[in-house]
């Protein structure tokens, strides 16, 4: 099969019949194998019958339904296991991506060899309270992950089936696919500035509070991609270096002390000092980040995951 389109909705039943029937348009003119993958997040307008409705005139499509809302994150994963096209197109359902770049994104991932294409919404018609802290967002996300997109959380994505059978998507880490599949060794990841529709049924899903998880999973998968294997390398270095910090400052003091003793010079006691607290601040804290260091370590190696590898080939 040449293409799964995955669709993942949440309450999107006004548009799922014009999605369909353009997708179904844009797949015959380019005579391309298909099948789409709708996955219903526990929506409760009657998207899901809508589904089984679109199903029995069109026998490409598919359909997932989860009992109750788990998350953008949980309606992919899922919709990738199901995958079996050559290549895996996302999009959102509410008609603002537009199945017309469909082919084009096909080539990118068949003839230039990209991994993964991420769409990029240039020109977007969305109010600006939510295009200037997506901007912000792109940016900050590029800057800490080293990735060049300037729109990571687009929905509009293709992958090479590999990609997407290799990866995992959990919590809200749909944002973050770019990271995961990096991490996992697919490194040509590319970008094409796709068309961005005006809404045309229901409301979005997302209010500014995403804005903030997505910080959140920022640092989070970023610490997981770099020391998610190894946490004592962060966390030990962090503590050693503050616990050593603690230990000098106690030497000064104590030297000082000594000083002031040997020349009859009046001193106070150590104690009365800030810095001793300070420094006891700071040999306290840093035994806690080693300990934290090793019961990572000692948690990970023990993790079923530590050893997951991703071979690019094999021969016997």
């Amino acid at each position: 099969m040449d293409i799964t389109v995955l669709v993942p909705l949440y309450n999107e039943v006004e548009s799922l019949e014009s999605l369909a029937s353009w997708i179904s348009q844009v797949m015959n003119n380019n005579q391309f194998q298909y099948e789409i993958i709708f996955v219903d997040d526990g929506s409760d307008d009657r998207s899901w019958d809508k589904i089984k409705q679109l199903k029995k005139s069109n026998s490409n499509i598919k359909g997932l339904s989860f009992r109750k809302n788990y998350g953008k994150s949980a309606a992919l994963q899922i919709g990738f296991k199901e995958a079996s096209g050559d290549v895996v197109i996302t999009m959102d359902a509410d008609l603002q991506d537009s199945p017309d770049e469909i082919p084009e994104l096909y080539r990118m991932i068949l003839e230039d060899n990209y991994d993964m294409v991420s769409g990029w919404k240039k020109k977007r018609f969305d109010r600006i309270t939510k295009t200037i802290p997506s901007k912000f967002f792109n940016k900050t996300a590029r800057v800490v992950t080293g990735i060049k997109l300037h729109d990571f959380n687009c929905g509009l994505k293709a992958y090479k089936n590999e990609v997407i059978k290799s990866i995992e998507v959990y919590g809200e880490m749909h944002r973050y696919i770019p990271v995961i599949a990096k991490r996992a060794g697919f490194t040509k990841i590319g970008e094409k500035v796709v068309t961005h529709q005006k809404r045309k049924f229901g409301v979005t899903k997302f209010g500014i509070d995403r804005f903030i998880k997505g910080f959140l999973d920022l640092m989070s998968i970023t610490f997981i991609t770099k020391f998610g294997k190894r946490p004592m390398h962060l966390f030990g270095t962090l503590g050693t270096a503050i616990f050593l910090i603690g230990v000098l400052a106690a030497i000064w003091l104590g030297g000082t002390k000594l000083y002031y003793l040997n020349h009859n010079i009046p001193a106070k006691l150590v104690t009365e000092s800030p810095y001793f607290y300070i420094a006891l601040a700071c040999m306290i804290i840093g035994t806690q980040l080693f300990v934290a260091g090793f019961l990572g370590e000692l948690i990970s190696r023990s993790s079923d995951r530590r050893d997951q590898y991703h071979l690019k080939d094999k021969f016997d």
